[in-house]
């Protein structure tokens, strides 16, 4: 073509989907042995995006719109719309403002809403509204309340955090509990379905802090929960119409809801374990991080469904951590009709606390921050940045498999058969959390357990591991720093926390 090299990049990042792949294509000869991934930032380009000095830009929720548009909504009231956010100078335009808080944002093709040729659906704290561009200046001029069937007090904690849209067209709004301890108004600490046609319908109770709400490649709807009381860690959980997630806070609204079953009272001071097997709607975590290691305040959930634009990670949750200003990833697979799964270390190094995620069309994440209120490591009041896989291959865990007498573990790369059947390269205990009604908890019932055995796959890319004291709803933590690829290298990030609800 004739184009220098940093001028043909310039030319791929302002275009589509398929010369994104052609990117990819470029960096791919970069991987392999001779030049390996030793850091995130090998694999994982992070892009800070200049965000306009009227943009005071508290990132809560993120929506890809049609024309290569991100809509981005804020802490404090407004929607922006960055056009080709990934070309070297994006447009930003304020499309809305005065909303309260927004938490969500969900987009719905319909040219009944005018030349801007949809609704942009609008969780904030006091209700679902949904905006539209009915002249087609670029700016919103019809507001519609959707759906409020809950209450609002005034208190600073009573997040509202909305979902895209379900199989059925519906939203779903996870409410955090007033001031995160109790429920003062209507259905906080609730999960409430908002039906296409406006209906409010209480879902799920049990909730205490949310700080995300997003969907796995199954349709299986998840939200993440923030240490506290009657959650002795952050965990990410599995929304279930009918369940109880385990903060019973929220108990009172069951009489405005007679459709639903009141559960148990939960008791103080006990195992999640225990308490699963004594009340049925208690449904357990899917994945419960390790507090302090794995972040402090899990938040924005979104699945890999970039068919390998995004690197080797195909439909897998990432969940973002406020606090840490992190980003993680989470195995997840089914077992008896019960979610459960692996978290991993990802990507660190963000410029605010990592709050919203949205993956482009060209495969890229979208990482919205914001610490008002919350801190985080990540220095700065706000944040918006892209995060894309430079076609450089890390040497990761891919997958943890609970399987009939232990784990089997794949990987990315192939791995040096002789350190996958050393039971010496990997080490393993057990441990969880108090189910209370106090704020957190410590580490309890930590226990040891052996690799009897490894057994690696004839190509050396999975190994089942043998082990013993394998034990229901607690987690497993898997280290494996002996194992090496064909060239010796070492895996990136060598522990997993595998949450076991089920025994296979």
């Amino acid at each position: 073509m004739g184009y220098p090299r940093q001028q043909l990049m310039r030319v791929i990042r302002s275009r589509g989907l398929l010369l994104a792949s052609l990117a990819v294509s470029l960096a791919a000869p970069l991987a392999g042995a001779e030049n390996p991934v030793r850091s995130e930032a090998d694999a994982y380009a992070l892009h800070t995006l200049a965000i306009p000095d009227e943009a005071f830009l508290e990132v809560g929720a993120l929506a890809w719109l049609p024309g290569d548009r991100l809509a981005v909504g804020t802490r404090r009231g407004e929607i922006w719309i960055v056009e080709h956010p990934a070309a070297d100078e994006p447009r930003w335009s304020r499309f809305a403002h005065g909303l309260h808080e927004v938490l969500g944002l969900a987009w719905k093709v319909d040219a009944a809403a005018g030349q801007g040729g949809g609704w942009l659906y609008v969780t904030h704290r006091p209700e679902v509204s949904r905006l539209a561009d009915a002249d087609g200046d670029g700016v919103a001029d019809r507001f519609e309340t959707v759906a409020d069937g809950w209450g609002v007090s005034g208190d600073y904690h009573e997040y509202a955090f909305g979902s895209k849209f379900d199989a059925n067209g519906d939203i779903w709004v996870a409410l955090c509990l007033t001031g995160s301890f109790s429920s003062e108004v209507p259905f906080r600490g609730w999960a409430m379905r908002v039906t296409p046609d406006g209906q409010t319908v209480p879902a799920v109770s049990g909730i205490r802090s949310p700080g995300g709400i997003g969907f796995d490649g199954q349709g299986h709807l998840l939200y993440t929960d923030n240490q506290g009381p009657w959650n002795g860690t952050s965990m990410l959980k599995h929304l279930v119409e009918g369940d109880f997630m385990g903060h019973p806070g929220g108990f009172r609204w069951y009489d405005l809801a007679p459709e639903l079953t009141k559960p148990d009272e939960p008791k103080s001071g006990t195992r999640w374990a225990s308490e699963t097997q004594r009340i049925p709607q208690l449904r357990p975590p899917v994945v419960m991080f390790p507090h302090g290691i794995m972040g402090n305040s899990a938040a924005g959930i979104a699945c890999d469904e970039s068919d390998g634009r995004f690197g080797p990670f195909g439909g897998q949750v990432f969940v973002s951590d406020q606090s840490h200003s992190i980003v993680m990833r989470c195995f997840v697979e089914e077992i008896d009709g019960v979610l459960q799964g692996a978290c991993f270390r990802f990507r660190e190094g963000f410029q605010s606390g990592s709050l919203a995620l949205q993956f482009a069309p060209d495969g890229s994440l979208y990482v919205g921050g914001t610490n008002r209120g919350w801190g985080s490591r990540g220095g700065g009041d706000y944040a918006l940045e892209r995060l894309s896989w430079t076609g450089r291959m890390p040497f990761e865990i891919l997958a943890m498999r609970a399987v009939p007498g232990g784990f089997e573990l794949e990987f990315t790369e192939p791995a040096d058969p002789s350190t996958l059947a050393d039971p010496a390269s990997y080490a393993m205990k057990s441990f969880t959390y108090i189910y209370q009604a106090d704020y957190g908890s410590p580490v309890v019932d930590e226990e040891a357990c052996t690799i009897l055995s490894a057994t690696p796959s004839p190509d050396g890319r999975r190994v089942r591991l043998e082990v013993d004291n394998l034990r229901a709803c607690v987690i497993h933590e898997l280290d494996a720093p002996g194992i090496r690829t064909t060239a010796g290298e070492p895996l990136l990030h060598t522990t997993g926390w595998y949450t076991l609800n089920r025994l296979p």
